[in-house]
């Protein structure tokens, strides 16, 4: 049976969030969180932006979601073809992309090694250095030499650009067709690659340049605006119901004892592939905490998603941190408090 959020859990989540939002870490955000078979329940706190007036942050805000467009976007998109015999997990990369000649000792990175940061790929992406080159993505990735020997844990995103190119290959759809396919089959219909249109409903992020127009409605990661905020690492946007949604219909297919797919793909996925450090290992894709009864990712932005499939409980972070520079380091104590609570039974 789901183990339910308590009151006392709720407030605890109110005013630490309250406290990260007045010590000035995000100009607001909301929490979502719930059970299998019960309705989420919302902490809203503070405002979208200054530059939204007093418009308050709310459950159907849309956010830049960053790399948790690597659990929202390309994880189900891989589970999803490797169902369907389209990817093999333990081929290397080369065999899902168009064809290449010549030395390319990225491609032989497996499609397991990149969903769980192993493969000893560069770890420094910067697409802008190859502009001006006649070859494609693919090629000028692959052709890249690796920085070590695949096995040890490093977090890449250049990994998860190559699942997104290898996936509109293999589907033969452009990767934001397939992201839009599979949200609307879940009922998720605000979430989507960017860009989206300026307005007081989607949540501005970071002004990189003094007197620069801030980034809002475009992807805050410099590699996926080159792509044209369409990447596997990160360019999604979604709102707090949406992605409550997500975890809801995860958590209610992995207990599902029919062979649903996505709750399949799930099961395999919260099975430790690799260290990390001490009490945490990565899954395919997801961070694996509490002894693997908790998984979770985040993204630069300022936002998380938590799943416990043991208790059916779920908790999503959606806040614009990055709109004050290091989300990670400002809201931290939300993030801490956001895992304590999703492992407690």
């Amino acid at each position: 049976m789901p183990v339910p959020f308590t009151t006392e859990d709720a407030a605890r989540l109110k005013e630490t969030f309250e406290a990260v939002v007045a010590d000035g870490a995000t100009p607001g955000g909301v929490l979502a969180y719930g059970t299998t078979g019960a309705s989420p329940q919302y902490i809203s706190v503070g405002v979208v932006a200054p530059e939204c007036g007093n418009e308050p942050a709310s459950r159907y805000t849309a956010y830049d979601i960053a790399s948790l467009t690597k659990v929202v976007a390309t994880w189900p998109l891989v589970g999803q073809a490797l169902s369907n015999g389209l990817l093999d997990l333990d081929a290397p990369i080369r065999d899902f992309l168009p064809a290449m000649t010549g030395e390319m000792p990225s491609a032989e990175a497996t499609v397991r090694q990149l969903l769980t940061h192993t493969s000893g790929l560069r770890a420094s992406t910067r697409l802008d250095h190859y502009r001006g080159s006649d070859l494609p993505l693919h090629e000028l990735l692959c052709r890249e030499p690796l920085d070590d020997a695949p096995g040890t844990h490093r977090y890449i995103n250049r990994g998860y650009i190559l699942l997104g190119l290898a996936l509109a290959h293999v589907n033969d759809l452009p990767l934001d067709d397939l992201g839009s396919i599979l949200w609307d089959r879940l009922g998720m219909t605000e979430t989507m690659y960017g860009p989206l249109v300026r307005s007081r409903k989607v949540a501005p992020t970071e002004q990189r340049i003094p007197g620069a127009p801030r980034i809002w409605g475009a992807a805050h990661d410099d590699n996926a605006a080159m792509l044209g905020g369409v990447a596997g690492h990160a360019g999604v946007f979604s709102t707090p119901v949406n992605l409550a949604l997500y975890a809801e219909r995860l958590l209610t297919m992995h207990a599902d004892d029919s062979d649903a797919a996505l709750g399949e793909w799930l099961r395999a996925s919260l099975i430790p592939q690799a260290a990390i450090e001490p009490g945490l290992d990565r899954g395919l894709s997801w961070i694996l905490a509490d002894g693997g009864r908790v998984a979770y990712h985040h993204g630069f932005t300022g936002t998380s998603l938590y799943l416990a499939p043991g208790t059916g409980r779920y908790l999503v972070i959606c806040t614009n941190a990055v709109y004050h520079g290091n989300a990670r380091t400002r809201i931290a104590p939300l993030r801490s408090l956001a895992l304590k609570t999703i492992s407690a039974t």
